[in-house]
């Protein structure tokens, strides 16, 4: 979840071991997460949440506008196809891979374990930077709000350390927890966004419906569709975190998937949608004017307030610093569980790999991702960066990068995985959607690397530093990978096979 818009923005050491509750196992044994816990809404709230729809609507639809022009609808669409070619793929070999370290679970199996082991790394990196950087921005949207509607003055980093905190307790406690509040979260941020959308249809009629917002002429004619393509598929990170909670959810077989295509299905056209219809509150051609403008990044705000009234928006102000913080729980979720699999695996430090035998979370995990947390929002106020500008634009841009190169790389895995044994799956589900959503996401790297400037705001060194450490963490993941094959071939055949279904 990148959000490049002043409006609304190294793996992580291990902590010291938690003692390991003395009562006995619930759903699951020591060293092992709680099962069948997580249904399919569950999944659904963690990873829309994760996603922030109205931190993506508020933040970054007007910034997609002013950059993509009229045709920025369709982009949300298309991007959401493109995902759910990807899903019918991941889905797919999520029937027999289950593992919380999920993308780099998939990359093993499906293109050896040596590439495995590098992704490992970069979701590792990816996961861990996103979930404090968001912590940054809560602070951000907090404070600023706190100042707007009461007129009192507080510092972002006492706000965003209470969030890293907040998160670090939830993540520790039954995962069942955390999903019902990022529901709540997910159910007011839906509803503010609806209400909005009523009051532009109720004000402008069907005048709001601009029909050649879908025209694929439209979109072709943009100069600026890849930069557009960059920040839409961003809106999307987080629902790919389905299959990380396999190893928790119930009757993962099915909820799995059912959550995956609900999640994309769900944002793709309510992004659409909403965007589709905030522009034609205003005319689509003087709404990308106002996007452009100085005060586009107001553009939702001021819909809220001409089409409903000033509470409305006075509401999504506070709604957005609940946005954030269920998108960092979200996050510092999907994080905990990366940093725990790579503990079991002992491709970390083996203390991340201890569960707690009372809640069934990884609790080890959670408190290393909590105490990196507040290094890097701590880290940030004594060096006075701007929580928003600078560690949340960049820690996300970053993170965001690197997934969308896992998902690149996990497409292709699949079709390698079933390329001689389908498993009774048609060849369009586990072969040519797969290597379609992997060209397109492939080119999006590519894209967004050499457009990293629209996701960071820096040119020059800023961002060549901020890109050096996916490369990085790559090839450190191949060394350790070829240590491990050199040093115990064993071991290295054993990779990811744990929680790994066979026909």
């Amino acid at each position: 979840m990148t959000h490049p818009s002043t409006a609304v923005p190294p793996p992580a050491s291990p902590a010291a071991s938690a003692p390991t509750d003395p009562a006995p196992p619930s759903g699951g044994p020591s060293g092992s997460l709680a099962k069948g816990q997580i249904g399919t809404f569950d999944l659904v709230f963690f990873v829309v949440a994760a996603a922030a729809p109205l931190t993506v609507l508020a933040g970054v639809a007007p910034f997609a506008i002013g950059i993509g022009g009229p045709g920025t609808p369709l982009g949300y669409l298309v991007s959401g196809a493109l995902l759910v070619l990807f899903a019918a793929g991941f889905t797919a070999m999520s029937r027999y891979v289950r593992n919380a370290g999920a993308f780099y679970a998939y990359v093993a199996r499906g293109l050896g374990r040596t590439l495995g082991v590098a992704t490992a790394y970069l979701a590792t990196l990816s996961y861990n930077l996103i979930a404090p950087g968001v912590a940054a921005g809560f602070g951000y949207f907090a404070s600023t709000t706190l100042s707007d509607l009461t007129g009192a003055q507080l510092p972002w980093w006492p706000l965003s350390t209470l969030c890293v905190l907040g998160t670090g307790v939830l993540g520790w406690l039954r995962v069942t927890l955390s999903a019902k509040v990022l529901g709540v979260a997910l159910v007011l941020e839906v509803l503010v966004l609806l209400v909005m959308d009523v009051g532009v249809l109720a004000d402008r009629g069907t005048a709001a419906l601009d029909i050649t917002s879908f025209d694929p002429s439209v979109l072709s004619s943009s100069g600026g569709m890849a930069g557009m393509f960059v920040l839409v598929i961003g809106a999307f990170t987080g629902f790919e975190a389905t299959a990380i909670y396999a190893e928790e959810a119930r009757d993962p077989e099915r909820t799995v998937p059912r959550a995956t295509f609900i999640a994309i299905g769900f944002l793709a056209l309510f992004y659409a949608a909403g965007v589709w219809i905030l522009m034609g509150g205003f005319g689509t051609d003087r709404s990308v004017t106002m996007a452009r403008s100085s005060d586009g990044p107001q553009l939702t705000f001021h819909a809220a307030d001409r089409f409903v009234g000033p509470w409305l928006a006075d509401s999504m102000h506070v709604l957005i610093v609940v946005s954030a913080f269920a998108a960092t729980l979200a996050f510092h979720n999907a994080a905990a569980r990366y940093l725990y699999a790579l503990g079991r695996e002992g491709l970390l430090p083996r203390r991340l790999g201890r569960v707690s035998a009372r809640q069934g979370s990884p609790v080890t995990a959670v408190v290393a991702q909590t105490v990196f947390g507040l290094v890097i929002v701590v880290g940030g106020a004594l060096i006075d960066a701007d929580p928003y500008a600078e560690i949340f634009l960049w820690t996300n841009s970053t993170g965001v990068l690197g997934i969308m190169i896992m998902q690149a790389l996990a497409a292709l895995a699949v079709c390698f995985f079933f390329r001689r044994d389908r498993r009774g799956m048609s060849v369009w589900r586990v072969a040519v959607a797969p290597l379609i959503a992997f060209v397109g996401l492939a080119l999006l790297s590519v894209l967004a690397t050499l457009h990293f400037d629209l996701l960071t705001g820096r040119t020059g060194a800023v961002n060549a530093a901020l890109l050096v450490p996916l490369p990085v963490v790559l090839v450190a993941g191949f060394v350790v990978a070829l240590r491990i094959r050199r040093a115990d071939p064993g071991r290295y055949a054993r990779l990811t096979e744990v929680d790994v279904e066979r026909d």
